[in-house]
């Protein structure tokens, strides 16, 4: 085994760089560089999409759907451009980590018990959101639901 964990040498080199950098070095990103008129033009539009993924991703955190997914695909692309996106992104990825190797841990009663108030809390926020926004003319009649 190598002093890399096993992996081949030039594969943790990549991992060492961070997002910024390993783009930053792409050709078509060397490019854009190149041009200062493209640079701000470039960073801004980047942190514009960024932010609006990120911002959608947050809106539907609370419906059934990948609303985390989205935040973390947000800040992947800002992170891509930002020093603090990509601390955040890391952050992140850190704490799901952890999270998931502590659940992991746990008994399957706990796993359960997990999985029942994730369900129930979506279940939850899915009713009152459809008590807030009305339920959609699409829902067949015969769904239990208040008009």
């Amino acid at each position: 085994m190598s002093a890399t964990g096993g992996k081949p040498p030039a594969q943790h080199a990549d991992e060492a760089r961070s997002l910024r950098e390993r783009v930053a070095e792409s050709r078509w990103r060397r490019r854009i560089a190149a041009r200062r008129g493209l640079e701000a033009p470039y960073r801004g539009l980047v942190g514009v999409v960024g932010a609006l993924v990120v911002a959608f991703g947050i809106v539907t955190i609370p419906l059934p759907g990948p609303g985390w997914l989205t935040v973390i695909a947000g800040l992947f692309v800002l992170a891509t451009e930002f020093a603090w996106a990509e601390r955040l992104l890391e952050f992140t990825r850190r704490h799901v980590a952890g999270w998931t190797e502590w659940l992991g841990r746990q008994p399957v009663v706990v796993r359960i018990a997990v999985a029942a108030l994730t369900a129930a809390f979506v279940y939850g926020v899915l009713l009152v959101t459809l008590h807030v926004t009305g339920v959609p003319h699409w829902v067949p009649g015969w769904v239990p639901l208040w008009h």
